[in-house]
């Protein structure tokens, strides 16, 4: 397992910033639906509208503060995002009626994308001779701060008071502040200079689009663990409720212990799209044996589904480094906060449709949605190779404008 920080230096800055900022989220993710429908006693539809179109609004903000952070220094920008996000997560003790509930979690949703792009270059310009590999590192840090969250957020729906619900709500937006602060004592990241031509290169770029579209299919498998298979466990199954929680443990765990392990090999953007090959193969493996868990006995029932979660856990330790590598490697240096703003429309687009899909097929149809579900991620996991040649091809093409640009910021 992983140290929780790096030795010394502005990584252990970056890291110590993440694992505050995730910590925060982990009591939101909990716990932030039941506070909207315990304490501030929204309809539970009406929440999952404003949680869908807060989702929706906040796919483009990504680019454009991205962009910004790239022309305008990133560390700057992307403080400005976690205060701002604090104060909309302050502003959730003030939603009592639907809109208001949409008015602020539109802001924490649109300051949350924005602060993902503009951390990008930070990742870049200090991530060493891997940053990708810092990226992994710093994913398994946001899954111990979310594991620590939600004990936290456990307590908080265990007591179950409004004053309980209101503290968690502070608690969150406290850590968001202290995230920012923290990034004071990082060095600033002087912005690289950019050739003329095009301002909005990165959606130009239809292969790197391509590949946002394709991870974007393969992100919808984040939802499996936290929204799919607990509804299975509850409604098709005889294994023990506890199991919810023994699934999410069992994952978390497992990307703490491997996620910077499993990034090492997947140096180069060929070797990502293999990856994301060998991801889409799992998935589909996981989600048979997820389906053939229904009408067995409580405890074959409960040894496949955990069998069906390391499995599918292994394949999101491939798919996330996949991730990591095609992102970073195939965007230029003087426009990272732009590209990865763009890279993170396909997991925004999974974050908002994901749920919803994964009801319809797997919940609602029932054992064939499983079947229909691991196919799409397998035959996405397929193309993902393809896409990366054309990537790649593209990236060194004669007289293209990436390689201009890159040129201009290298002088």
């Amino acid at each position: 397992m992983p140290h929780l920080l790096p030795d010394a230096g502005p990584q252990r800055v970056l890291a110590a910033s993440n694992f505050v900022y995730t910590v925060g989220s982990g009591l939101y993710l909990t716990a932030g639906v039941l506070y909207f429908t315990q304490a501030a006693h929204l309809p539970a539809s009406q929440v999952g509208l404003g949680l869908g179109i807060a989702g929706f609004l906040s796919l483009a903000l990504g680019i454009a503060v991205g962009h910004l952070a790239d022309r305008r220094g990133a560390r700057g920008v992307y403080a400005a995002t976690l205060i701002v996000q604090a104060l909309a997560t302050a502003g959730f003790v003030l939603a009592d009626s639907f809109w208001s509930f949409v008015a602020v979690i539109c802001v924490a949703a649109g300051a949350k994308a924005a602060g993902i792009a503009a951390r990008s270059p930070l990742i870049r310009y200090y991530g060493g001779d891997r940053p990708q590999e810092f990226r992994a590192y710093l994913r398994a840090v946001t899954n111990v701060g979310i594991s620590l969250g939600a004990v936290g957020a456990g307590w908080v729906v265990q007591v179950g008071t409004l004053s309980a619900y209101r503290l968690m709500v502070f608690s969150n937006a406290l850590a968001f502040v202290v995230s920012a602060a923290l990034l004071v004592s990082l060095p600033s990241v002087t912005p690289l200079p950019v050739s003329g031509g095009p301002r909005w290169i990165a959606l130009r770029d239809r292969p790197y689009l391509l590949l946002t579209a394709l991870d974007g299919i393969m992100a919808v498998q984040f939802k499996v663990l936290t929204v799919a298979i607990p509804l299975w466990i509850v409604g098709a199954t005889t294994a023990p409720h506890w199991l919810i929680s023994g699934t999410m443990l069992t994952g978390t765990l497992i990307v703490v212990a491997f996620q910077v392990r499993a990034s090492r090999n997947i140096d180069t953007p060929a070797a990502g799209g293999n990856a994301y090959r060998r991801a889409g193969v799992a998935f589909l493996i996981a989600c048979s044996m997820i389906s053939l868990s229904a009408g067995m006995p409580a405890w074959a029932a409960a040894t496949v589904l955990i069998a069906a979660v390391v499995i599918h856990t292994v394949g999101e330790l491939w798919h996330s480094a996949a991730g990591f590598e095609v992102s970073f490697a195939l965007a230029p240096r003087h426009a990272t906060g732009q590209y990865l703003g763009v890279f993170g429309l396909g997991a925004g687009l999974a974050e908002a449709i994901g749920p919803g899909m994964l009801i319809a097929l797997c919940i609602t149809w029932g054992r064939p949605g499983w079947y229909v579900a691991g196919a799409m991620f397998a035959l996405t996991g397929l193309a993902a190779p393809f896409a990366v040649r054309w990537a790649q091809h593209h990236q060194t093409g004669p007289q293209t404008q990436f390689q201009a640009a890159e040129e201009v910021a290298a002088a």
